[in-house]
């Protein structure tokens, strides 16, 4: 069984997709340290100007959970969320597919960063397809720091390996612990698909939240993210 383990993020963007799809078992880690120089709670779309970074503004305290941190509601944040999609997005081919699921989510207040983060990532789960099974960090016994608390997590769920990201292979993964737990080790490997995005006059952005995706590609968005359908050129 092959395990794979990240953040919970906002609007995540299409590897975080990928990586889910390519695993057997997903725990997303929902209640760790909230980083603030982070994508817990911001992402990016596509505009005519370039890329927007959405981010939500949070309240929080240094070394906080992620699932304790607080949405600053002061912010008039979701007005500017939702017309900044709406704007760009509205003659996509597919987000009426969706308007009225996001128009609920920036009509409702969130108390809750996690709240809003799980809303939207099991939606997306289900607009894919994608059919990994998905665990909450919070509902299991997380031990140790690092790799060591990665291996637990293998060993817990009696996974056979981890899938990986090159960068976190090379910046801190300890390997040895991995080979010392009999838990084998896949690299995540994604290329960026190219499809056709808004502004096709301007520069392909790779790597937007994956609403650019769905808006875009509809129910192929899950062929066009794992290669298995013929991508437009632009």
């Amino acid at each position: 069984m092959i395990l794979a383990i990240h953040q919970l993020h906002y609007l995540p963007w299409l590897r975080y997709f990928h990586k889910i799809a390519s695993a057997d078992v997903f725990v997303v880690l929902d209640n760790i340290q909230f980083n603030k120089n982070g994508w817990q709670n911001r992402n990016k779309i596509k505009t005519d100007q370039g890329p927007l970074i959405l981010t939500v503004p949070v309240i929080h305290k240094m070394g906080q959970s992620l699932s304790e941190v607080e949405i600053d509601n002061k912010q008039s944040w979701r007005r500017k969320h939702w017309g900044a999609i709406s704007s760009h997005y509205r003659k996509a081919p597919f987000f009426r597919e969706h308007e009225l699921f996001l128009r609920g989510i920036y009509e409702r207040e969130w108390q809750k960063l996690n709240d809003l983060n799980y809303e939207m990532f099991f939606y997306f789960l289900k607009a894919l397809g994608i059919k990994t099974r998905v665990i909450r960090s919070s509902e299991m016994n997380l031990r140790g720091e690092a790799t060591e608390r990665l291996v637990n997590l293998c060993k817990d769920l009696g996974a056979s390996a981890y899938l990986t990201g090159a960068f976190a292979a090379q910046e801190y993964l300890d390997e040895n612990l991995f080979a010392q737990a009999g838990i084998g080790l896949r690299l995540h490997e994604f290329e960026a698909p190219v499809y056709s995005q808004a502004y096709p006059g301007k520069d392909f952005i790779p790597e937007l939240s994956i609403l650019d995706l769905l808006f875009h590609c509809g129910p192929e968005s899950l062929s066009v993210l794992m290669g298995r359908k013929p991508q437009n050129a632009l």
